[in-house]
């Protein structure tokens, strides 16, 4: 029995740490068919993304194969959704070019162990993040931010690829050195590689715009790849893949120089934070529509097992892909067996027929990319933005500016600081407003968006709707000076309608027990309403109840307009109020 208890315990633990054990110990028949077919259509897309994503990355195009058939087989062991495919990044690629390809001057083999290297900080940093259960870090980068980040990055894609895509080369770095190198490089146009580019491009945009069902890019590369056949397009000009190393590698720890260590860990770091968002938003997106629950902490654990994956086998930085899993999902994906069928169909083209793609001209890879690009920018968000808050669309544009000038890494530096600026500044000048209320009307209102309301005579309400703090003390302080100074006559009472301050720290319960007594000084009580218990609690321990007095703690806004109207009419230091108090809202 106590046997039978232990072995128990210890499938139940394994079985929480690789949810895709449990998955295939719980496996129906039922699910099989739907599993295979759907990892066979996923083949189709997978094959000329990892190449091309591989080659954007500034890496050999068999890498993007190693590196999908890995982190596959790692994700459908520790990742906890059954739909989520992890591969090859598009917005992933620049980032991990601008970190290995200057360290790299002009090493292959180098550039392949750094980018292992980097896939293993990666690893190390998202799976530490989830054993911390830090997935929340993940909201450093809001919805205009990302949107910025990942426009910029689609404008930096596009102009890399263009000579590419017309059939030669340039060595140029930047934004605008290399916009300026392809005008230079026109006259170097192949018409040949040029006119299957766009070709292909037609193809791949069209399908996906009137026949989003059909797998375009599949189209597009099985036709590229006849053509180039028919047409012996090597022969004329055009750069093909060729034949593709045949074999698997075995794992190895990547090698790098310890001098290095310090920028891939930097570049890393910017790394994790757009897989963590990226595999996150998706996977909570995609439970919620089918119905499940995943746990955060488990799909960072299960990124970063795909990535130190992907680092030991010749591989670079993966993330969640949103078109892969959405394709995998609309074939009818059951589990975690999808991506395993995946992977082994990839892995027998690589064993046994390496040279299935030989022919494919590399201007097709580089239309794969463009359309990639496209799909990166949001035009539809970036147009919300900009007519709901065109503050956060001045935000995405910053971050998109900071992407394509300043520099693929440095971008997403600029994000975060930008991210975290906003946040600041939301903070540190939050929005207030002055109340007043109006017979027939429930509550207190701002004056400035309900014209029909009055404030209540000698008694001014404020509403600060944030924490009060080091940053904005001084900011509340001054807005109470501005509109004493601005009632005629002063006011008797200022009544602060607190509940949206969740925080008092000790500089600005300093700042009360000054302004309350420079209030009494003028002959004016400084009196809080819908105090939070918590934050009442921290006016108790910071000793404010010595300056400020107790029976000005209200438990609503109506009930201190009550009281005002009570100490008022009884003082005869103000005016009969002509206005009954609003019911409480």
């Amino acid at each position: 029995m106590k046997r039978g208890a232990t072995s128990g315990a210890w499938v139940r633990r394994v079985e929480h740490w690789m949810p895709g054990v449990r998955a295939l110990r719980v496996y129906e028949r039922a699910w099989l068919s739907r599993d295979l077919i759907a990892g066979v259509v996923l083949v189709t897309l997978l094959v000329p993304q990892g190449m091309a994503y591989a080659e954007l990355a500034g890496l050999p195009p068999i890498t993007g194969l190693y590196t999908t058939v890995v982190c596959l087989v790692a994700y459908a062991l520790v990742g906890p959704s059954p739909v989520l495919v992890l591969g090859p990044d598009s917005a992933l690629g620049p980032m991990i070019a601008a970190t290995i390809i200057p360290l790299a001057a002009g090493d292959e083999q180098t550039a392949i162990a750094l980018a292992g290297m980097l896939a293993l900080l990666v690893g190390v940093i998202t799976v530490g993040a989830g054993l911390a259960k830090l997935g929340f870090v993940a909201d450093l980068l809001s919805n205009p931010v990302r949107t910025g980040y990942m426009a910029g990055l689609a404008v930096t894609i596009f102009i890399g690829q263009l000579p590419k895509l017309f059939g030669f080369s340039t060595d140029a770095s930047g934004l605008a050195g290399e916009a300026v190198a392809f005008l230079g490089g026109l006259d170097q146009t192949n018409a040949w590689a040029l006119g299957i580019g766009l070709l292909s491009l037609a193809i791949i945009l069209g399908l996906k715009r009137f026949r989003p069902r059909t797998p375009g890019i599949l189209v597009a590369v099985v036709l590229s790849i006849g053509v180039s056949m028919v047409l012996d397009l090597a022969s004329r000009g055009v750069s093909v893949i060729g034949v593709l190393p045949q074999g698997f590698p075995v794992p190895a720890m990547p090698s790098a120089e310890m001098s290095d260590i310090p920028l891939l860990f930097a570049a890393a770091l910017g790394i994790s934070l757009v897989a963590i968002g990226d595999t996150i938003s998706t996977s909570g997106g995609f439970a919620a529509r089918g119905g499940y629950e995943v746990d955060g902490n488990q799909e960072l654990a299960g990124i970063g097992s795909a990535n130190l994956a992907a680092g030991l086998f010749s591989g670079f930085p993966v993330s969640t892909s949103g078109s892969r899993t959405a394709v995998a999902a609309q074939s009818g994906a059951k589990t975690q067996l999808t991506g395993l069928v995946a992977a082994g169909l990839v892995l027998l083209m690589l064993l046994f027929v390496p040279g299935l793609v030989q022919a494919m001209p590399q201007s097709v890879l580089a239309a794969v990319l463009i359309a990639a690009s496209f799909s990166l920018f949001d035009v539809a968000e970036l147009r919300r933005l900009y007519q709901v808050r065109k503050t956060e669309f001045a935000l995405a544009a910053a971050c998109a500016a900071g992407v394509m000038f300043v520099g693929v890494l440095q971008g997403i530096v600029v994000a975060v600081v930008l991210s975290v600026f906003y946040i600041f500044k939301r903070a540190w000048a939050p929005y207030s407003a002055v109340l007043g209320g109006a017979p027939g009307l429930p509550g207190y209102h701002d004056i400035e968006r309900y014209p029909e309301v009055q404030q209540v005579p000698g008694l001014l309400i404020i509403r600060w709707s944030a924490p009060l703090f080091f940053a904005n003390a001084n900011q509340f302080r001054d807005r109470i000076r501005e509109l004493v100074k601005a009632s005629t006559p002063p006011p008797r009472w200022v009544l602060v309608a607190a509940e949206p301050i969740t925080d008092i720290d000790t500089t600005a319960g300093s700042m009360l027990t000054d302004l309350d007594l420079e209030l009494n000084a003028a002959g004016i009580h400084l009196a809080f309403a819908e105090l939070q218990s918590g934050v009442r609690d921290m006016i108790v321990k910071y000793g404010l109840l010595e300056t400020i007095d107790e029976g000005h703690l209200y438990r609503s806004v109506s009930e201190a307009v009550e009281a005002y109207g009570r100490e008022a009419a009884l003082s005869e230091m103000a005016p009969a109020l002509d206005l009954e108090a609003p019911t409480p809202h």
